[in-house]
């Protein structure tokens, strides 16, 4: 009995030995955090370069493919935006009237660490820009359309209690432009900046396009106001034109109508359809630029109708809606030469 007690005590020491130092080899693999992490302005208006160095003793774990966690957001933002990565860099977009936050670890996969991720500590970095004038000196109602897809426009008006006196410059970049420019047309009231015309943007559609309106005066600093967006969701297309309404029988009309002039693709519109029988009006939306619609009563006396276009959701995530085109009307003549002959007759008569 004594050496069954013995074996026992022995089972459950080797049980426990093994267990520390599995323990023991797990604790044993770490890795480091990337080095120099930082957040680099290239001076592009809000596009911003994250960018860091690989970890110390790396050199230790050459057989693995080490990647990194990288999460950045603006600092009033709920949720981060995270990236997996092997690079040593990352460049996106960022609202630079708030500050960026930033971190990022070394990441080991399971096979170089018998079997379980090995994540370092976070490192983690932030960037502002500085400040300088008051809130109230920005520039306010801030308006850009790109018109038919062809044509930029920004406006705005002057911040608060500014001087009369005060000079506003919007400079604009653009994945494809070598560094920042200023607009070369500006919009002018009493000789104060209120507006920029831009020129021919080549090659500009679905990627990020940044401005930056500041300025300055003599009584204070001015301080900048920073836009993001994308072309193609603020075009506002041309209305359409050529509309005819055609009565096919007593039951149904058919409406149609020309595409907007211009470089907009057929397949990118969608219609807005203000329809008018008599006295009753209703609204109907289609991608094609011809409808059937079925009349109220055979006896109505006016059908009229007008159409707006925008850019639809398959070309854009948003859009502007193109002024109404001119009314088209039809007209019950017959109904009219009734009346007109009821009216001859009476005279007739009497």
């Amino acid at each position: 009995m004594a050496f069954v007690h013995l074996d026992v005590l022995c089972f459950y020491s080797l049980l426990i030995c093994t267990a520390f130092s599995s323990v023991s080899s797990n604790a044993e693999i770490k890795v480091n955090p990337p080095q120099d992490f930082e957040i680099v302005d290239p001076g592009y208006l809000g596009y911003l370069c994250l960018q860091w160095q690989p970890p110390l003793f790396l050199d230790k774990f050459e057989e693995c493919t080490v990647e990194y966690e990288l999460k950045y957001r603006n600092i009033d933002s709920e949720d981060w935006k995270t990236i997996i990565t092997k690079n040593l860099h990352y460049n996106d977009g960022f609202d630079l009237n708030k500050g960026v936050e930033a971190k990022i670890h070394t990441l080991l996969p399971p096979h170089c660490t018998n079997g379980s991720e090995v994540q370092s500590l976070w490192s983690e970095a932030t960037y502002w820009k500085s400040p300088q004038g008051s809130q109230e000196t920005k520039i306010q109602e801030m308006d850009c359309v790109y018109y038919n897809w062809q044509y930029l426009l920004c406006s705005w008006k002057p911040g608060l209690g500014v001087h009369f006196h005060t000079s506003y410059q919007l400079f604009y970049w653009y994945d494809g432009l070598d560094h920042a420019t200023q607009c070369p047309d500006y919009i002018k009231v009493d000789g104060q900046n209120i507006g920029c015309r831009f020129p021919h943007l080549e090659a500009s559609d679905y990627k990020d396009f940044y401005i930056c309106v500041n300025g300055s005066s003599d009584s204070h600093p001015i301080r900048p106001s920073y836009f993001i967006f994308q072309l193609q969701n603020i075009v506002k297309p041309l209305p359409p034109d050529y509309l005819s309404l055609t009565v096919k029988n007593s039951e149904e009309v058919n409406l149609k109508w020309s595409m907007p002039q211009g470089p907009i693709p057929a397949k990118c519109f969608i219609y807005e359809i203000e329809f008018t029988e008599d006295d009753t009006t209703w609204v109907t939306t289609t991608v094609e630029n011809e409808i059937r619609i079925a009349r109220i009563s055979n006896e109505s006396q006016q059908l009229c109708f007008l159409v707006r276009s925008k850019v639809n959701i398959y070309c854009s995530d948003d859009g502007i809606w193109s002024e109404w085109s001119d009314e088209q009307c039809w007209k019950d003549l017959s109904e009219e030469k009734r009346s007109l002959f009821s009216s001859r007759h009476i005279l007739l008569t009497e």
